[in-house]
């Protein structure tokens, strides 16, 4: 059986016994009814490092583990990927953000675009970021990532661009290029990804005077959950960690 991952932000060490936050206590205890003596894997997200632990003691409500191993540290991933993922409703943009992280994204960055349809106050942002960064932690529990992927605050397409990586894709389904003719990025990539109705006329002018290269996914429009996954995909297989 399969040893349940858990996050918990804060430093982590063998041999140190710490008490498991109250949503941590509620998947193993209530969901899992993981009992005394079971064993468990944690990580923060930060030094790279899984670390095998044991429940020493168990209630309905608390539950303290011991750690007793560390592992070895996360390679840093060959190819760094960057994504700028257009927002967009519900269920869409969390499935973007989950299978994002599941493929090795570094770091991730919601944009508000002119098309963008939907408008976030300043109360409701904090609340999706709070989801979002949810979303991303349980997408690391069930993969295996030992390093957290960084979530940006919603930027502009304009304001994302002033410090895009050096080379950047921007997909666009009426491109040129596809992604095998274009020339290996080095350590460090952006993808730029539009939300429901893609970037407006200006934005996409702005990526082309920004230095993006525009690329094409084959001959079909994929919708804006869907481009993420199969863009990140495709470059893992080409430049990065897929074998």
């Amino acid at each position: 059986m399969r040893r349940p991952r858990n996050y918990l932000s804060q430093d982590l060490s063998t041999g140190s016994s710490i008490e498991l936050p109250a949503t941590v206590v509620r998947h193993l205890v209530q969901v899992l009814r993981m009992q005394a003596g079971q064993e468990i894997v944690l990580f923060n997200g930060d030094d790279g490092i899984d670390y095998q632990a044991v429940l020493t003691e168990v209630s309905k409500r608390r539950a303290h583990a011991r750690i007793l191993s560390a592992g070895n540290p996360e390679p840093q991933p060959k190819l760094q990927i960057h994504l700028a993922q257009g927002i967009s409703r519900g269920e869409r943009m969390d499935l973007a953000l989950q299978k994002a992280v599941e493929l090795g994204a570094v770091s991730i960055t919601p944009l508000t675009t002119e098309r963008t349809q939907q408008k976030l106050t300043s109360e409701r942002l904090e609340k999706r970021m709070q989801h979002w960064q949810k979303i991303i932690i349980s997408a690391c529990e069930q993969s295996g990532r030992r390093r957290l992927p960084l979530l940006h605050p919603p930027q502009t397409v304009a304001n994302w661009l002033k410090n895009a990586p050096k080379t950047t894709l921007f997909l666009d389904p009426m491109a040129q290029h596809c992604l095998k003719e274009i020339p290996p990025p080095g350590q460090e990539l952006g993808l730029l990804i539009g939300p429901e109705g893609g970037f407006s006329d200006q934005e996409t002018a702005l990526a082309g005077k920004s230095g993006c290269t525009g690329i094409r996914l084959g001959p079909r429009v994929l919708r804006t959950e869907t481009a993420p996954l199969a863009a990140i995909a495709a470059i893992q297989a080409l430049w990065g960690d897929f074998c």
